[in-house]
Formats: structure tokens, sequence, C-alpha cells
């Protein structure tokens, strides 16, 4: 018998936990692996959906096929044989299908499952059929299912986490909550989370804009410069300002052009070279674009 095996049999039962990869580690199988390893526990795991995200919240999924997670749920149970197993993200209905056949085979103890349709940012993270196939299917065969709220989505990944741990040690559902809850209570204080730069580099691009507006209105310019991706430097600024990065920089072009117009005596043509442009069309196409008027007919209004 290999050394691995030999020590499963000698210890308690190693929790296998089936959900989707965050890659900042705040939640998702990276967390529920942590947690449990921190309890002393062992994890083994079953991925359902590999994503693209940041602290700031999440920009693609990838949702891996119900066959590809039957077939891990399968190795795993039938090589340590797990009693019990934590139930996370499925997006499909075909997942959620996948994933009950599996249990309802191989009857693991206890089968924790915390309900996740919501990210830490709001995001919805499951569609309105794969909610009812959960309600219909999986919640019939689990023997605890969380109903507690908490403040992020990576709380409820730690509690229901350490709720399998303390089940997979032999605790009742109440005792296994209750310390759950005083883990949870633990970590919160001494949380050290992973922190976004959302702000820092908000400010970083603001002050960039500032200096060379006139130079260029590409957001690629300045995601380049910031060294990030334009689509992580989208995230941060509708994030912080509520604004997409093309529409700040335009905001800040266009409110120097109207001061130009308004307090200056320099002819359009003039003024649209100072912001950069190549010609006065182009200016004047684009002013037109985002204020509805000429640059010459502001000017008369004004």
């Amino acid at each position: 018998m290999c050394s691995f095996a030999a020590e499963m049999t000698q210890q308690t039962k190693p929790i296998l936990t089936i959900t989707g990869s965050d890659p900042t580690g705040g939640s998702g199988i990276q967390a529920d692996i942590k947690t449990i390893t921190a309890l002393g526990g062992y994890a083994v795991s079953a991925i359902t959906s590999v994503t693209v995200q940041t602290t700031l919240g999440i920009q693609q999924f990838h949702d891996l096929p119900a066959q590809v997670v039957a077939g891990q749920m399968e190795a795993v149970m039938n090589d340590v044989q797990p009693e019990t197993v934590k139930v996370g993200l499925m997006r499909t209905v075909e997942t959620v299908k996948a994933v009950v056949n599996a249990l309802v085979k191989y009857r693991p103890s206890n089968i924790v499952y915390a309900p996740l349709s919501q990210s830490s940012q709001g995001e919805p993270l499951i569609p309105d059929d794969v909610e009812q196939a959960i309600n219909r299917l999986l919640l019939p065969v689990c023997t605890l299912v969380l109903t507690d709220r908490f403040k992020s989505h990576g709380d409820i990944n730690l509690y229901a986490s350490a709720v399998a741990y303390y089940l997979n040690e032999g605790d009742n559902a109440d005792d296994a909550q209750r310390k759950a809850r005083q883990f949870l209570n633990v970590q919160t204080a001494h949380s050290e989370r992973l922190r976004s730069r959302g702000f820092e580099l908000f400010d970083e691009f603001r002050q960039m804009v500032e200096t060379h507006f006139r130079e260029s209105s590409v957001v690629s310019f300045y995601a380049d410069r910031l060294n990030v991706s334009t689509s992580y430097l989208a995230q941060v600024t509708k994030r912080v300002s509520g604004q997409a990065p093309k529409a700040f920089i335009d905001d800040r072009i266009i409110s120097e052009a109207r001061r130009l117009l308004t307090s200056t005596s320099l002819t359009v043509q003039e003024i649209s070279y100072q912001l950069g442009f190549t010609s006065q069309a182009h200016f004047t196409k684009y002013f037109k674009k985002l204020t509805g008027l000429t640059p010459s007919d502001f000017r008369s209004n004004q």
C-alpha cells in the first residue's frame, strides 16, 4: 500500500470540495483548501469553473464540462473515499446533475452546501435555471445547507469549509456550525486578505491623464505606461469613479477644450492643435460627438 493510502486509513478521511477556482485565493477552491488545511484536515478537490478575476471582480467564467467534473469526483471518490463533501459554485444544470449523481452513488456521510448566488462585488454567479436545479436535485441529498448571511463571498467559503471540517471530525451539525463561527470570527479579526491596488492605480491614472491628455486619448497609451492591461484599468476606473477610462480621458479633453474656447481668443484650429488633434475637422467632429455642438457653436453660445 502506498504511503498516502496508508496514512488515509489511519487518519480522518479527506474532505472533498467541489467548487470554482479563484486565482486571487480569496474564495473558491483555493480558499477551501487553505481553510481545511489550516484546521488540520486534508482537502481534495473537483473544480467546476475556472475564472478570470481580480480582487475587484470577475471578468470571465470558463465552466468545465459536466463530464470533466464528474470524472474528477469519480477519481477522488474511488481512490480516497472522502466521507465529507462541501459543494459550492456550480454554473450549469448539467454539472448539478453530474454532482448529484456522484453523491447519490457514493453516499458520503456529510454533504454541506454553501449557496453562492452573488460574488463579493454583487455580480450574479449562477443563472436562474441552475438555482432551480440545485433546489430540486441537490438540496434533498444534502445533510446541511448553510443559510447564514455573510459580509463577503470569501467568508461563506471559509465558514462552509470549517463546518465541513468539524463534521468530518465527528461533531454534530450544531457544534460544527458553532465552532466554524468561532473560527470565522478569529480569522476575520486577524485578516490579512489580499488588497487591491485599485485606488492607488486610479490616482496614478488620473495624474497621468492630467499630464498626457493633450498627447493621447487612447486607453492603451495609459495602460502600457501603468504596466497593467486595459481590461484591469477599466475595472479599476469603473469601480472607483463609475466611468470607463476612455470616458474619463474624454472628459478631461473636453473640459480643457471648453476652457480654451471660453477664456482665450485662440482660433478653433489653434485649439485643436494644442489638444493634440491632427486637424480642425477631427477636433470638430470629436467635440460635437461628445457635446452635441461644434466648437464654434459652443463658443457663440457662451
